[in-house]
């Protein structure tokens, strides 16, 4: 189909997905269930596989995991030519799929680890494992060519996600004209919060010296920025907010009260000790970036935010779907399960 035609029948088929999946409102028969073959059942149309609870939970994560993927690509094929960033979110996989690969090879494991299959949007050579090198050969990956040692393993992850979130905001400005800056703000909110979040896990949990983390943050000038550059990096559009923090006392109130995203803080109580959550602002954010692919995907028809918010908006529904197998594999309280996943059911609205 021509561009045109292909994203109005995108958008429809999407909008019947959306209404089928446990979104919005719809959620809360996912936080509701009491049981794996429960959750099975509301998931999926076939029998539930008479298995070990263990193995149930698995089995419906790589079963979700599998059915998201297969629908994302069946939307994208309706597309003669679709837009890059369409491509590149669905290569995030390959991406994550590099980094189990990596962890495999560093330990010597035989067998190669569970991965997602993007099918011929892929460009990894799996087929080639366990040669390291020949399986990114020709990929934009290419330089990772060897299995790393536990020592280099953080640091090429790093690496690997970096580039791909250059790559997502290349494939992004691509996007014709009239769209463009819808794409561009998602992808750069998305990627301002992600600096903020690790900042705070980075300052909070493990006590990291402000310069360190600012040389651990995502640059959309720079692939890395060392602590004595970090003042000439204050402007930049992805860390800017993120270095604003880094040298914030974590038990101030009053050093977070007019901060700009002081509506994801934690609550504070006058006379009550207070320190900045790591978590409970993460879990704001990604919220607020749920809420803001919800608000598009309706308000953007015929573009391509369309299909993109819609990736973004079943990703977060996988992420609720892992929360609650995982939480009653391990007998895991309802409410910490929603607390995990970030969400609350009158918040998934």
């Amino acid at each position: 189909m021509d561009r045109s035609a292909a994203s109005a029948y995108v958008y429809a088929k999407a909008s019947g997905m959306l209404a089928k999946s446990f979104v919005g409102s719809r959620a809360e028969k996912l936080f509701s269930v009491k049981s794996l073959r429960e959750l099975y059942g509301l998931l999926f149309d076939d029998e539930v596989p008479a298995v070990p609870e263990s193995m149930l939970a698995k089995i419906i994560e790589t079963k979700a995991q599998d059915k998201f993927v297969s629908q994302y690509t069946s939307l994208l094929e309706n597309y003669s030519k679709p837009d890059e960033v369409l491509i590149t979110l669905l290569r995030s996989y390959d991406y994550e799929n590099l980094k189990e690969i990596g962890a495999a090879l560093c330990y010597k494991e035989s067998a190669m680890p569970d991965l997602v299959d993007i099918g011929s949007y892929s460009r990894i050579g799996y087929k080639y494992w366990p040669d390291l090198s020949a399986m990114t050969a020709n990929s934009s990956v290419s330089w990772y060519n060897k299995p790393p040692k536990s020592s280099e393993q953080q640091e090429i992850d790093q690496r690997l996600d970096r580039q791909y979130i250059a790559q997502l905001w290349e494939s992004a400005k691509a996007v014709p004209m009239t769209e463009r800056d819808l794409v561009l703000d998602f992808v750069r909110r998305e990627v301002v919060y992600q600096n903020i979040m690790w900042a705070l896990r980075l300052k909070v949990f493990f006590k990291y010296d402000a310069d360190i983390i600012a040389g651990m943050l995502f640059y959309e000038n720079d692939t890395s920025v060392s602590g004595d550059n970090r003042a000439g990096a204050k402007n930049d559009l992805f860390a800017r907010d993120a270095l604003a923090i880094l040298d914030k006392d974590t038990d101030s109130w009053d050093a977070w009260s007019g901060w700009k995203y002081a509506d994801f803080l934690n609550p504070h109580e006058d006379g009550v000790v207070w320190e900045i959550d790591p978590c409970w602002v993460e879990n704001l954010m990604r919220r607020d970036l749920n809420q803001h692919a919800l608000r598009a995907f309706h308000k953007n028809p015929d573009t391509a935010m369309v299909l993109f918010s819609w990736f973004k908006i079943k990703q977060n529904e996988l992420g609720y779907i892992r929360s609650v197998a995982e939480g009653l594999r391990m007998n895991v309280d309802a409410d910490e399960v929603l607390t995990a996943a970030g969400a609350t059911v009158s918040s998934a609205k």
